[in-house]
Protein backbone atom coordinates (compact mmCIF):
# COMPACT_ATOMS: atom_id res chain seq x y z
CA UNK A 1 0.00 0.00 0.00
CA UNK A 2 1.32 3.63 -0.96
CA UNK A 3 1.07 6.36 1.84
CA UNK A 4 0.40 8.89 -0.83
CA UNK A 5 -3.43 9.16 -0.81
CA UNK A 6 -4.61 9.20 -4.69
CA UNK A 7 -8.10 11.14 -4.32
CA UNK A 8 -9.79 12.83 -1.53
CA UNK A 9 -13.73 12.93 -0.87
CA UNK A 10 -15.26 16.14 -1.35
CA UNK A 11 -18.99 14.70 -0.87
CA UNK A 12 -21.07 11.87 0.15
CA UNK A 13 -24.78 11.07 -0.99
CA UNK A 14 -25.64 8.67 2.02
CA UNK A 15 -29.06 7.73 0.12
CA UNK A 16 -27.80 6.21 -3.01
CA UNK A 17 -24.01 5.26 -1.63
CA UNK A 18 -21.88 7.79 -4.28
CA UNK A 19 -18.56 9.45 -3.00
CA UNK A 20 -17.62 12.10 -4.77
CA UNK A 21 -13.92 12.28 -5.20
CA UNK A 22 -10.69 14.61 -6.62
CA UNK A 23 -8.18 12.44 -7.71
CA UNK A 24 -5.15 13.59 -7.19
CA UNK A 25 -3.02 9.92 -9.01
CA UNK A 26 -4.76 7.50 -11.44
CA UNK A 27 -7.77 5.92 -10.59
CA UNK A 28 -9.47 2.68 -12.65
CA UNK A 29 -12.33 0.43 -12.76
CA UNK A 30 -10.66 -2.95 -10.64
CA UNK A 31 -8.75 -1.30 -8.60
CA UNK A 32 -8.65 -1.83 -4.31
CA UNK A 33 -8.35 0.91 -2.71
CA UNK A 34 -8.55 1.96 1.11
CA UNK A 35 -11.01 4.69 2.31
CA UNK A 36 -9.00 6.25 5.51
CA UNK A 37 -10.84 9.05 7.96
CA UNK A 38 -13.71 8.92 9.94
CA UNK A 39 -13.55 5.03 9.53
CA UNK A 40 -11.01 3.10 7.32
CA UNK A 41 -12.04 0.37 4.78
CA UNK A 42 -11.17 -0.97 1.64
CA UNK A 43 -12.77 -2.15 -1.97
CA UNK A 44 -12.58 -2.47 -5.61
CA UNK A 45 -14.06 -0.09 -7.86
CA UNK A 46 -16.34 -1.43 -9.54
CA UNK A 47 -17.96 1.92 -11.74
CA UNK A 48 -16.63 5.48 -11.98
CA UNK A 49 -18.55 8.06 -13.45
CA UNK A 50 -17.88 11.24 -13.98
CA UNK A 51 -20.88 14.04 -15.52
CA UNK A 52 -23.41 10.68 -15.04
CA UNK A 53 -21.36 8.81 -17.62
CA UNK A 54 -19.35 5.43 -16.81
CA UNK A 55 -15.79 5.88 -17.52
CA UNK A 56 -13.14 3.29 -16.92
CA UNK A 57 -9.94 5.39 -15.75
CA UNK A 58 -9.77 8.94 -13.87
CA UNK A 59 -6.84 10.81 -13.86
CA UNK A 60 -5.33 13.93 -11.72
CA UNK A 61 -7.75 16.85 -11.45
CA UNK A 62 -11.24 14.95 -12.40
CA UNK A 63 -13.80 14.84 -10.28
CA UNK A 64 -15.49 11.60 -10.00
CA UNK A 65 -18.50 9.11 -8.45
CA UNK A 66 -17.80 6.32 -6.85
CA UNK A 67 -20.47 3.65 -4.97
CA UNK A 68 -18.70 2.67 -2.14
CA UNK A 69 -19.25 0.34 0.37
CA UNK A 70 -19.41 1.69 3.80
CA UNK A 71 -19.74 5.86 4.58
CA UNK A 72 -17.68 8.14 4.03
CA UNK A 73 -17.34 11.53 4.80
CA UNK A 74 -15.70 14.84 3.25
CA UNK A 75 -11.79 15.02 3.95
CA UNK A 76 -11.83 11.23 3.91
CA UNK A 77 -8.63 10.17 1.85
CA UNK A 78 -8.35 7.56 -0.92
CA UNK A 79 -5.16 5.20 -1.03
CA UNK A 80 -3.96 2.54 -3.24
CA UNK A 81 -3.96 -1.05 -1.94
Amino acid sequence: MSDKPIGKVTHYYDKIGVAVIDVSGTLKVGDTVKFSGHEEFTQKIESIQMEHEQIQEAKKGMSVGVKVDKKVKEGDLVYPV
